[in-house]
């Protein structure tokens, strides 16, 4: 069995899309997701944000190409289950 000597924080760019929360933030290590409901019966707004300077230490690492590439595939998937 390969050691993977990557950081804790590897593949988490953005938070898990399966199991979002609503009505309070969900983060991963650059991205946040917040769902809001109206009146607790549906969703009235959507937002996303990113934390720049999270972002700027990311493109730092020694890792940030893999890393990335692995949060988008990740990001991917879990979109195309979510949709299902």
């Amino acid at each position: 069995m390969a050691n993977n000597h990557h950081p804790e924080c590897y593949g988490t760019l953005f938070p898990d899309v399966l199991h979002l929360p609503e009505d309070r933030p969900a983060s991963g290590t650059v991205f946040t997701v917040l769902l809001q409901r109206a009146g607790g019966m549906y969703r009235c707004s959507r937002s996303v944000t990113a934390d720049m300077e999270q972002w700027d230490r990311c493109q730092q690492c020694p890792d940030f190409d893999g890393c990335y590439k692995f949060s988008m595939a990740k990001l991917t998937l879990e979109s195309a289950i979510r949709s299902q």
